[in-house]
């Protein structure tokens, strides 16, 4: 746990108009004051992401909810409390306090209150909110330690508080309660069977159209080699096959599947037991493959439910054509 001289170093930062990355539950941020159109434009600048993109506002609690939307309908208030402090973000609509560099220029905001007791003492010393996407470059692989946001960014983060690897270990669910019915933008550490339960009613996905949440670029939280999605049945041959090539292979090897072990040029993983071993492990399987030298990840899509469909989405992401 950071002492008190660094939580106040790191308020002192974001006073300052500097940049700080924080530890959550779901992936490390990279944090700027969200009033200050100048920090938060530093983070956009750090991360090479599109000014279009909107970031995530942190709150210090779920009792600051109305000072940050325009409205804030009965059922936010009802997910707040189910889900907060946790990893769900929820659109809203954009309040005056809120610049539209925060939101990419659109009329919503998306908040949530992160949780991880170490930027829940930083969020309330500091007093404000905090804008804060992943604490990567935009479309790479996200950080789950300190270690990563160092490795990714280094010095273009002012400060780095390390609360050390994160519990959930992929994004934030992001529900959109702008528009009615409300809508799934992205999959994360909620499962949207749990969201149904509180809406009573089915969500639909929003998958196409103009980005209007983080994560929702075609390609996104991408490593440096090439992913290749294949049938469960087929993931063990195909790297056997691209490494009798001659090729850099890693290999993560579904459930219960017999197949090579690892050797030069061969790098293997085995897929954890559960869905959320998966997930909390997933971005260090992918930055340990781009370590080995990895040139092509093959895998296979987990079954679509619970943490499976936010691990899925991210694989499609990190698998989708490079330009």
């Amino acid at each position: 746990m950071q002492s008190d001289d660094e939580i106040a170093r790191a308020v002192a930062v974001l006073r300052a108009g500097g940049l700080v990355a924080i530890p959550t539950e779901t992936v490390y941020g990279l944090a700027a004051d969200a009033t200050n159109e100048a920090a938060v434009a530093r983070i956009f600048a750090a991360k090479g992401r599109p000014p279009t993109h909107p970031l995530i506002v942190h709150l210090g609690a779920a009792d600051w909810l109305e000072h940050w939307a325009a409205h804030v309908p009965p059922i936010a208030h009802r997910l707040a409390a189910r889900f907060w402090p946790g990893p769900l973000t929820l659109i809203l609509p954009r309040p005056a306090r809120v610049p539209p560099i925060v939101t990419g220029g659109q009329p919503t905001v998306a908040l949530r209150v992160p949780d991880h007791p170490l930027t829940l003492r930083l969020l309330r010393s500091f007093g404000s909110a905090l804008a804060a996407p992943s604490a990567n470059r935009f479309g790479a692989v996200s950080p789950t330690t300190a270690a990563d946001v160092r490795e990714t960014l280094g010095e273009a983060v002012d400060y780095v508080l390390d609360g050390g690897a994160c519990t959930v270990g992929l994004e934030s669910t992001i529900l959109d309660l702008s528009r009615d019915p409300p809508r799934l933008l992205r999959p994360g550490g909620v499962p949207r069977e749990a969201l149904e339960e509180i809406l009573g009613m089915p969500l639909e996905r929003e998958s196409a159209g103009p980005v209007r949440a983080p994560g929702q670029h075609p390609l996104h939280y991408a490593p440096r080699a090439r992913l290749l999605l294949l049938p469960t049945t087929q993931v063990v041959d195909e790297a056997v096959r691209l490494h009798a090539e001659g090729r850099h292979v890693g290999l993560l090897r579904p459930r219960g599947e017999a197949g090579p072990q690892p050797r030069s040029g061969l790098k293997v993983i085995d897929v954890p037991g559960t869905a959320e071993a998966y997930a909390r492990g997933f971005y260090g399987f992918l930055r340990e493959f781009d370590r080995a030298g990895c040139e092509v990840i093959v895998a296979a899509l987990p079954e679509e439910k619970g943490l499976g469909l936010a691990i899925a989405d991210r694989l499609r992401r990190a698998a989708a054509p490079r330009t």
